[in-house]
C-alpha cells in the first residue's frame, strides 16, 4: 500500500477485518451496521476505496486485509513523530510520559526495546 494513511473510520473498519483475517462481505456489512450504524452502501464504498488503495482485497465476496495493523501503526507513529516532534523520539517520549507513571515491567520492556534499537 503506497499510502498507509487511514482516516479514523477506515481504521476502525480495518480493525474489524484484522480481527477476522478474512470475512464474507455480507457479514462485514452486518458488522458495520451493528458497530458503526453504516448503511450497506457505505460499507461497500469503504471496501472499494481501501481495495483501490491496496489495504485489502475483495474477491468472491471475501474481504481480506493486505496490510497488517502493525504497518499502519508504524506509518501513523512516524507521521506524528515527524509532524509534531520534528522527528525527535526523545521529545516525543518526554511529552508522552510527562504525567504518566510506568509500571516496572513497562519500563523494562522499553529498556529492552531501546537496547535492541541501538544494536
Amino acid at each position: 500500500m503506497d499510502n498507509l494513511k487511514l482516516f479514523d473510520a477506515e481504521y476502525r473498519f480495518m480493525c474489524l477485518v484484522w480481527e477476522r483475517g478474512e470475512i464474507n462481505s455480507t457479514e462485514l456489512v452486518r458488522l458495520c451496521q451493528a458497530e458503526f450504524g453504516w448503511k450497506k452502501s457505505t460499507t461497500y464504498s469503504v471496501i472499494k476505496r481501501l481495495a483501490k488503495r491496496g489495504a485489502l482485497k475483495n474477491e468472491n465476496a471475501v474481504v481480506t486485509p493486505l496490510v497488517e495493523r502493525r504497518q499502519i501503526q508504524k506509518f501513523e507513529s512516524e507521521q506524528i513523530l515527524e509532524k509534531a516532534f520534528d522527528n525527535s523520539l526523545p521529545c516525543f517520549l518526554a511529552a508522552f510520559l510527562q504525567d504518566k507513571k510506568l509500571k516496572p515491567e513497562e519500563a523494562e520492556t522499553l529498556r529492552r526495546m531501546i537496547e535492541e534499537a541501538v544494536k
